[in-house]
Formats: C-alpha cells, sequence, structure tokens
C-alpha cells in the first residue's frame, strides 16, 4: 500500500508562492491540493503554469483552511494577513509553514503563538536562509571553532533599487499592510544575528528614518544589541536609496573573523590573509535563488518523525521580539530591555 501524501493548501499566490509550489511539487510526501487567491484568474493561471490540474481554487481562504484534504497550509499572503490565518489554520489542526514576518506587530505574535502552542500543530516561519549553503558553512565553521567564541557580529539587509519587490509592489510600501523595514524584508539579517551569536539578546537600541518618503515606514534603521554571554551586535537594514542588494555578515571571535567570504582562523596555523570559500551567497532578493526545497523538506521531516522544526514559532518569537524592540527603541529614543514583557 502506497503512502498516503499530506495535503498542501497554498493561501496568497505571488511572487514566493511560486517557489514555493516549486518545491512541494518536488517533496514526494505531499500533494499540493488547493489554492487560494482573492484572484480566480490569477490561480487558474497558478495551477496551469505549475501542472496542478486537480487541485481546487477557492477565492475565500476560510475555505481552503476547511477543506478536510488540507494538512499543511502555507501562508505566502500580504504581511497583515499572516497572524489571522495562522491563527484559523492552527485553530483547524492544520501544520504551518507561514512566510516571514509571522506578525507584523507584538500583539498579533502573541496572539499567532498562543494558538499555534494551544492546537500542538507544527509550525515553521519562512526564514529559509536558515538553508542556505553559506550560512551553513558559517555555522560549521562556528561548531568547529573557527573564530572561537562570537564577541561581535555584523548581519547588514540593504535592497534600495529593487523595483521588483520592495518599490514594485504598493502595499508592502504601507504600514497597514508592509509594516516596517524588518517585517518587509530585513528580518532576515535580524534572524542571521540571533544564528551566528548563538545567545539570547537582553537589550537593544536602535535609530531609523524615513529620508526618500519612498514607504510609509521607516525605510531606514540600525540596531545594535546586547547579548546574554556579552557578545554585541548590529543589523544595518535601508530598503531606499540608490543601491544594489547586499548581505553583509562579519563576525569576530578571539580565535578568528569572518568578513563575508572570506575567513582569517586559528584553525590554519600558517594562514597570513583573510582566504575566500567559494559558496553561494545571499547576493540578491529575487526568491528563484533562495533556499525553499532544503526549508519545506524539513517541514515535512519534522511533520513525518514529530521532531520540531529549527525555526518553529518559538525560535521566531525571539527574532521578531528583537525586531519589535528595536523600532519601539528607535520610537522612543531610549534601550529596550529584552524579552519583551507578555
Amino acid at each position: 500500500m502506497s503512502e498516503r501524501k499530506y495535503g498542501v493548501g497554498v493561501i496568497g499566490l505571488g511572487w514566493v508562492a511560486g517557489e514555493h509550489l516549486a518545491a512541494w511539487k518536488k517533496n514526494r510526501h505531499v500533494e499540493v491540493v488547493a489554492l487560494a487567491s482573492a484572484s480566480r484568474a490569477n490561480a487558474e493561471a497558478t495551477r496551469a503554469r505549475h501542472g496542478l490540474p486537480d487541485a481546487s481554487i477557492y477565492n475565500d481562504w476560510t475555505d481552503l483552511i476547511r477543506d478536510p484534504r488540507i494538512d499543511i497550509v502555507d501562508v505566502c499572503s500580504m504581511n497583515h494577513l499572516h497572524v489571522e490565518q495562522g491563527i484559523a489554520g492552527a485553530q483547524a489542526g492544520k501544520h504551518l509553514l507561514i512566510e516571514k514576518p509571522a506578525s507584523n506587530d507584538l500583539a498579533g505574535l502573541r496572539a499567532l503563538e498562543a494558538a499555534i502552542r494551544t492546537a500542538g500543530v507544527k509550525s515553521l516561519v519562512g526564514f529559509e536562509l536558515h538553508w542556505s549553503p553559506y550560512f551553513r558553512s558559517i555555522r560549521r565553521m562556528i561548531e568547529a571553532d573557527f573564530f572561537g567564541p562570537i564577541h561581535y557580529a555584523e548581519c547588514d539587509y540593504f535592497s534600495g533599487n529593487q523595483d521588483k519587490w520592495y518599490q514594485g509592489y504598493q502595499w508592502v510600501k504601507t504600514r497597514a499592510q508592509g509594516g516596517s523595514a524588518f517585517a518587509a524584508a530585513g528580518c532576515h539579517s535580524v534572524d542571521a544575528l540571533r544564528q551566528f551569536v548563538a545567545a539570547d539578546p537582553v537589550e537593544v537600541f536602535a535609530y531609523s528614518g524615513n529620508f526618500t518618503r519612498v514607504m510609509e515606514w521607516d525605510a531606514t534603521i540600525l540596531l545594535l544589541a546586547r547579548f546574554a554571554n556579552g557578545a554585541i551586535g548590529k543589523v544595518g537594514c535601508s530598503l531606499e536609496g540608490n543601491l544594489k542588494y547586499q548581505f553583509n555578515v562579519r563576525l569576530h571571535g578571539s580565535k578568528g573573523t569572518l568578513v563575508n567570504d572570506r575567513y582569517l582562523s586559528h584553525y590554519l596555523p600558517g594562514q597570513t590573509d583573510y582566504a575566500h570559500f567559494p559558496t553561494i551567497t545571499p547576493d540578491t532578493p529575487d526568491v528563484a535563488h533562495h533556499p525553499f526545497q532544503d526549508e519545506l523538506d524539513h517541514l515535512v521531516d519534522c511533520i513525518r518523525d514529530g521532531s520540531t522544526p529549527i525555526v518553529d514559532i518559538g525560535d521566531a518569537v525571539r527574532t521578531h521580539e528583537l525586531m519589535f524592540a528595536a523600532e519601539m527603541s528607535a520610537l522612543e529614543r531610549r534601550p529596550v530591555a529584552l524579552p519583551l514583557p507578555r
């Protein structure tokens, strides 16, 4: 007897959803059974483009949630809808893949986390760079003690003139729907900072500004954080101005340094200058470049074996709290302690 496949329903059929659908189709344990979009024409075109003739189409996402064939709900909608749709999916007993951000604000984050924990479903929040070959290499270097304990870390997200995304989609420019620079995209760098320091932040201070007025929210923000292990870190994020996409990583430890794809380490006693390691760096905002296959496969594996996804709602909450605390600091011009009160 063949193994029953998990039914997947995808809500929101934009840019990222196309890459998710391609990845779902390559996983032998799942089947995409439903698509939800406010535009039936878009849903029909997506169904045809991805070769899903048997997938149901729903104009109302709540109908997809109620579909008994669905085991996994993939939330790829606009940022401001993630909380409501995630809560509904959890309450219906569906496992969840929620694109970043999980929420645009702290209240929504708390409500979503509570719903997922109460339901006991698996959750994965879309910080797919955890599966980037570059990030994996950095984590392996850290585990091998290339750098010693990290005491200073920088992770920056700069992407100003990408018309296809930040300045090309009207909704992301708004405070109500797009949220903020971190919610729109810079949260990837906040998540990276947490990954590489491997400690919880205890205090954050930030400055922000809206210099070009392309967005309703401050499109540039600088975050400075202090961690429980004594390390300090910085995130720079700018989604405005004439700049090309760049994701910077700089790590300093007692035994070595990483600067993007170059490193200097005590591990190689004869090393006299930075060494370069060829890898696939996260050097474009184009989602076709992102490691969604490994991300989605990880969620399916966790559902099958009962393990906890490495970027579940609990882990994502800590990244979002750091984001929201930084935004609070920039607004109120004061340091903010972490974790945030419950």
